[in-house]
């Protein structure tokens, strides 16, 4: 089952999605592990990219197997929204809702389609937990626990996603278009966002 806001609510958008679920291939947990995993990492985009829908961009990644890999770029900021417009968006009663939450662009892939990125803290039964730090989840009674103050305590929402088939993530960073760092909370979900990039080119390992 999925919501669907009005499309005047994020304006560039044509509509949001919130999916019960994030997919099946991207997130097999099941899939042999025969190389490094890059979840739970940061990908960080590198100045010779080439793709300018990815320039200057970090993505947390959510899962890396065999399979292929799904990531949500966390610098990419559309703006707060009121929690209380989301829920009539959603038909929802918006009576005593207060609040907002941060709503970024998550990726070019399926841009109607809403995530939240979280602090590791909050478990619902559908959460990904991608390590004990951070999670994802994209049931809408997420939003529901934020409204209710009993969310997580600290939340990017996301909306597309950033998503390689098998091997084209490894080729990708075989050309060296992308850089790897370990990913904190400070930067996925407090720092600057337009210090993000820079921090986490500051935090990548380097050749000696």
């Amino acid at each position: 089952m999925s919501w669907r806001l009005y499309p005047r609510l994020l304006g560039a958008f044509a509509a949001v999605v919130l999916s019960a679920t994030l997919g099946s291939a991207t997130l097999n947990r099941d899939a042999p592990q025969a190389f490094r995993s890059l979840a739970g990492q940061l990908l960080i985009a590198s100045p010779e990219i080439g793709d300018p829908r990815f320039s200057r961009t970090v993505i947390f990644m959510v899962t890396h197997d065999r399979n292929g890999a799904f990531g949500i770029v966390i610098n990419r900021p559309l703006g707060e929204r009121p929690l209380a417009q989301i829920f009539e968006a959603l038909g929802e009663d918006a009576s005593g809702i207060e609040g907002g939450v941060r709503v970024f662009a998550g990726g070019p892939v399926e841009t109607t389609r809403g995530f939240v990125l979280h602090s590791g803290e909050y478990r619902r039964a559908e959460t990904y937990a991608v390590n004990e730090r951070l999670g994802m989840t994209t049931s809408i009674d997420a939003l529901r626990d934020i409204a209710a103050k009993k969310g997580p305590n600290k939340t990017i929402v996301a909306f597309g996603y950033s998503g390689w088939s098998p091997g084209q993530l490894e080729n990708e960073l075989k050309l060296n278009g992308w850089f790897v760092a370990p990913a904190d909370e400070r930067l996925v979900f407090d720092d600057d966002r337009e210090q993000v990039w820079d921090k986490a080119m500051a935090r990548r390992p380097r050749d000696i």
